[in-house]
């Protein structure tokens, strides 16, 4: 069996909403085993929440301070976002970091901090997962290094070549979904992995697997399972039902420094 690999997983928000203070921590990870530093992607969340950093922004600084950890956002709300800009930001930071970037997406939600109706975005869950798919769509496009005609519902790409590619040619898609929903699984059997949301306990997860398995046109290439699981949690249990990534999940309200510090220097799960 593959080992679990084991990431720190931390909202940009606070005392975390200072880039160079996540640097230094991303840096701290990589020194203490960890196989991977990825953020949260959020444009506003609620009170007390007051402070927030670009995720984009800090994670070209730990991809330049730091050489082994996979990094990315996880997980972006694509809809309200540019693929286009979406494409050009994943290829260079891929570039930048030598090919470590992993980008989660998923559909978001506006009941966090109204990031999509304060700013006039989507609310509508249906259109934005729309709007999540043909995003994706040129997004696999745009790392192809092929000239991309796109002309869809939501957005269009009239003729455009983006170079550079990705380090690899792509950008591995961890798609983030509730397990027992239908859709997001069949979303997330087309790309790289899932991310479950609110998942309950380890059975849960093993028919989420399964079902994702049985959807995927290719089961035999390799597939990520990322789960968010506090650092005391039965991580056992949910690797033995496919967990392939362990994301420490930490409370977005209050934790400090002092607190993903000492997550990571317990060291990741062996």
């Amino acid at each position: 069996m593959t080992r679990v690999r084991s990431a720190i997983w931390v909202p940009l928000f606070d005392e975390l909403a200072d880039p160079a203070v996540v640097v230094r921590l991303a840096v701290e990870a990589e020194e203490h085993g960890w196989d991977g530093f990825f953020v949260w992607d959020h444009v506003r969340w609620r009170e007390p929440v007051a402070a927030l950093a670009d995720p984009w922004v800090t994670l070209s600084a730990v991809a330049a301070a730091t050489s082994d950890v996979r990094i990315g956002p996880m997980v972006t709300a694509l809809a309200r976002r540019r693929p286009q800009v979406v494409a050009r930001q994943t290829a260079s930071l891929d570039q930048l970091s030598g090919g470590r970037l992993v980008l989660g997406a998923g559909l978001g939600s506006d009941r966090f901090g109204g990031e999509f109706s304060r700013f006039g975005d989507e609310v509508d869950d249906r259109t934005r997962a729309a709007m999540l798919d043909e995003g994706l769509a040129i997004l696999r496009d745009a790392w192809s290094g092929e000239p991309v005609r796109h002309r869809g519902e939501h957005h269009v790409v009239d003729d455009v070549r983006f170079l550079p590619r990705p380090v690899c040619g792509t950008v591995p898609v961890w798609i983030a979904g509730f397990p027992g929903r239908q859709r997001p699984l069949q979303r997330a059997a087309r790309h790289d992995g899932f991310v479950p949301v609110n998942l309950g306990h380890p059975e849960q997860l093993a028919e989420a697997v399964a079902t994702i398995g049985a959807l995927r046109e290719d089961p035999t290439t390799p597939y990520d399972v990322a789960v968010t699981l506090a650092p005391d949690a039965d991580l056992a249990g949910f690797e033995a039902a496919g967990m392939t990534w362990w994301l420490t999940d930490v409370d977005p309200h209050g934790t400090s420094v002092a607190d993903v510090r000492a997550v990571l220097r317990d060291g990741p799960f062996r």
